[in-house]
């Protein structure tokens, strides 16, 4: 019979890492899991992060490239490899894996959420040929070039600073007449003046043959269709949990968010929820370093009374 854990953490994001480190001071025996090369989950695509308590400008990869430094330190690191299923047998809960299985007395979900998509045409027929949906992962390409970012949340204005930088033109295209992103970085974007915000504004469809040549988008108010002729489109609208694998093993809200409060605790006994994946007002590395921290404390508890 193979051993059985007292943890299993899915996720290598801030949640993941901080429970890993908190796990590893609490003596827990854990296995942390994670389909990811790089630890950082989000943030690695980041090109700054400014509102991290200590560490003003960090970038996304430096800064998830300090946390697993941290947990290594205390003798926890993630092994690379991709969930297929989680369940429950006899109270323990069971992971699969393509290569192996794994028990353990309590699941910690820090699998976090990814991009959401456009659904308009050519959005997956040009991904790679000039749809991205990192700016700081293949903004490069695009040096001295014209870039168009869709969206209106701090992350878009965030990857439009990024590319006024290095590209010729920079579009915003967002759906409203106002931006949703905090206001430091709205006053830092009217500065550039290289970027041109299309407002009320969405998008209709990518264009191009074997590399993006521009974006369609229809004003909202007035019914016009504008041409932008752009070599790359950077969509920044959201992001979806990825709770795929758990619709039937946890309860989840309407969103497909894991109902989890800030203990991190869920309906099913012994599995516990942190970071982006769960339900929560304020998604940002500061609020899921803080619910890793919670959630084995819950967990803790939890084994305590198991016992």
């Amino acid at each position: 019979m193979s051993e059985v854990y007292d943890l299993i953490i899915l996720g290598a994001g801030p949640a993941g890492i901080s429970a890993a480190i908190y796990a590893a001071r609490a003596g827990l025996h854990t296995l942390w899991l994670d389909k990811q090369f790089a630890p950082g989950g989000q943030i690695i695509s980041t090109y700054e992060v400014d509102n991290y308590p200590g560490m003003p400008g960090i970038s996304g990869m430096d800064l998830g490239e300090a946390m697993a430094a941290h947990a290594k330190k205390l003798g926890i690191s993630p092994v690379r490899e991709n969930v297929l299923s989680v369940e429950e047998e006899a109270g323990e809960k069971i992971v699969r894996t393509k290569k192996n299985t794994y028990r353990a007395k309590t699941l910690l979900i820090a699998c976090g959420a990814s991009h959401r998509k456009l659904g308009i045409p050519g959005e997956e027929e040009l991904g790679g040929m000039g749809v991205s949906y990192c700016a700081t992962c293949d903004g490069a390409f695009f040096k001295d070039r014209t870039a168009v970012v869709v969206g209106g949340g701090n992350t878009a204005v965030e990857d439009a600073l990024f590319l006024a930088g290095i590209c010729r033109k920079v579009y915003l295209v967002h759906r409203r007449d106002k931006l949703r992103a905090d206001k430091v970085l709205q006053d830092r974007l009217m500065e550039c003046a290289n970027v041109e915000l299309v407002w009320d504004s969405i998008p209709l469809e990518i264009r191009g043959n074997e590399q993006v040549t521009g974006l369609l988008v229809r004003n909202g108010k007035t019914g016009e269709e504008r041409f932008l002729d752009v070599d790359g489109v950077f969509i920044a609208v959201g992001i979806v949990p990825n709770t795929e694998k758990f619709k039937n093993f946890v309860q989840m809200d309407e969103n497909g968010y894991i109902a989890a409060g800030e203990e991190g605790v869920t309906n099913t006994p012994g599995v516990f929820a942190a970071g982006d994946i769960r339900t929560k007002s304020l998604r940002q590395v500061v609020t899921a370093v803080s619910d890793g921290a919670n959630a084995v404390y819950s967990i803790q508890k939890y084994l305590l009374k198991e016992k």
